[in-house]
């Protein structure tokens, strides 16, 4: 089968690859029939995750058709059409029965794309399938479908919820990418009394306004001081940082009031300041995590309601074997005006 094979930092390939095929009982095989590039893979790319090693089939994020099911595989046929969860569970440890996914005990977690090969393929072998997909209903499309996989349950469960967002209260989004455009997206589930984005690129600052966001500030300003002014000298109840790098993570930090939340959410490569000098005596909460995909059942109902419309986050389109092109333009997203890319046989 072809797939895109990382070749170290820097380096990547649409290469012939072994075929996928059940490892353990617990595995099935997926014929890609949807997939779509995040974030991350750029970070893994760029070298920010030193666990990935050359020769991994990237790619964590997947709709398709199951093909093999593993003998204590239960809950799924071959023809099931599925979505492919970028978290793996093993669904008995201590975590997973807590819905704590991301930290399974049991040789789960980010495995696809990290640990073993993932879904940027034309079949993908899935670990703990069970607990690691979801049968989907013929009124959902693939293309709506894939952006459950990782952006919206991540925004929702890493920025909105980790936040605490609640009505009324004024929330900054830093960093308007596709990620931080699903956080606008959830953030308004609750009602919000503000939502500022701040960014770099004009294109993405007009799509969070498109999104949802009441205000949009360039960071080549002051968001600091917008931000004072647009809420009384308070700043914000819940800052969400959604970039993955020192300068946002510290922006959010300066941009939130006495007694507010740090929703990190971006993938960090190298530390950044926590100036606890600044921080300790305002009451300032930081959550970080890794996405669960436990809110992915919820999405997914809200979604067949109509509540939800990720259909806005796909911008351009590919044929699978266009892997390569579609990478080249993910990654000139400031030039391209990409927010998702999806890539269907």
């Amino acid at each position: 089968m072809k797939a895109l094979v990382y070749r170290g930092s820097g380096r990547r390939e649409w290469a012939e690859v072994p075929d996928a095929a059940l490892i353990d009982p617990t595995d099935a095989v997926v014929r890609i029939t949807a997939t779509t590039i995040c974030g991350t893979d750029l970070h893994i790319l760029r070298g920010d995750v030193p666990q990935v090693e050359p020769g991994r089939v990237l790619g964590h994020e997947a709709v398709g058709i199951v093909e093999q099911v593993g003998q204590a595989v239960t809950g799924l046929e071959p023809g099931h059409r599925v979505l492919v969860s970028c978290i793996s569970a093993c669904g008995r440890c201590r975590y997973c029965r807590a819905s704590i996914y991301s930290q399974c005990l049991g040789g789960g977690g980010w495995m696809l794309g990290h640990r073993v090969d993932g879904t940027h393929a034309e079949y993908v072998r899935v670990p703990f399938a069970d607990w690691s997909t979801h049968v989907l209903p013929d009124s959902v499309t693939d293309e709506d479908a894939v952006m459950m996989s990782d952006i919206l349950p991540t925004a929702f469960e890493t920025g909105v919820r980790n936040g605490a967002v609640q009505p009324g209260q004024a929330v900054v989004v830093v960093g308007p990418g596709p990620i931080g455009l699903a956080v606008i997206t959830t953030a308004r589930l609750f009602t919000p009394g503000l939502i500022i984005a701040v960014g770099r690129s004009s294109g993405r600052l007009a799509a969070a306004k498109r999104f949802g966001a009441d205000i949009a500030l360039s960071a080549a300003d002051d968001p600091v001081a917008a931000v004072a002014e647009l809420t009384g000298g308070l700043g914000a109840d819940v800052a969400v940082e959604a970039v993955g790098a020192p300068e946002t993570f510290e922006l959010c930090t300066r941009l939130v009031r006495p007694g507010g939340r740090v929703a990190n959410i971006g993938v960090h490569g190298e530390s950044a300041a926590l100036h606890l000098q600044q921080l300790w005596a305002r009451n300032i909460t930081i959550t970080t995590g890794l996405v669960d995909t436990s809110t992915t059942p919820a999405l997914l109902a809200m979604s067949v309601a109509g509540r939800l419309d990720p259909s806005q986050f796909v911008t351009h389109r590919f044929a699978l074997p266009e892997m390569e092109a579609a990478y080249d333009l993910f990654e000139r997203a400031a030039e391209t005006g990409a927010l998702k890319v999806v890539l269907s046989r």
